[in-house]
């Protein structure tokens, strides 16, 4: 297990085996970064469910949204910030006919925390529609996240 950690930033780990690891730490060659920052990378879902479909995610590994606690939702926050802005930057301008959200396990196809940005949310594809429906086991919205995440504390630490 611990073979598979490289050491690539000052106190950051990255799984090798993980795609997103890869992208956010500019080791695939074949994906398009769209937008980056020294926390985050956005770039396009390899199978889009709407004409503007892209993903958001953190450099530093975490495996899911059940991963988070308390402490995350500034990361949460700024995960959506980014994905608005690229929607913006991509000529999407009604922000009521977007969706922003993540997976929950068992339903991720990469383990590793990603957002869904959509839009317009009107012309999401309707075979693909039932994996983004808001308040399903399987598709919890960003402001939903953040919601439940007030009341979930950190890790406990022992010794």
């Amino acid at each position: 297990m611990f073979k598979t950690i490289l050491q690539t930033l000052p106190g950051k780990n990255i799984n090798k085996n993980c795609i997103f690891c890869l992208i956010a730490n500019d080791q695939d060659k074949e994906t398009e970064v769209i937008q980056k920052n020294n926390e985050l990378v956005c770039f396009r879902d390899i199978c889009p469910a709407a004409p503007h479909h892209y993903l958001v995610i953190p450099r530093q590994h975490i495996h899911s949204c059940f991963s988070l606690h308390s402490g995350h939702i500034g990361l949460v926050e700024r995960m959506a910030e980014m994905g608005k802005a690229v929607l913006r930057d991509q000529g999407i301008t009604d922000m009521k006919d977007i969706r922003l959200g993540f997976h929950q396990p068992p339903y991720i196809s990469v383990n590793h925390l990603h957002l869904h940005v959509l839009g317009p949310t009107s012309q999401i594809t309707l075979y693909m529609e039932y994996k983004f429906t808001p308040g399903t086991n399987i598709f919890v919205n960003e402001d939903c996240l953040r919601k439940q995440l007030k009341t979930t504390a950190p890790p406990t630490k022992f010794f």
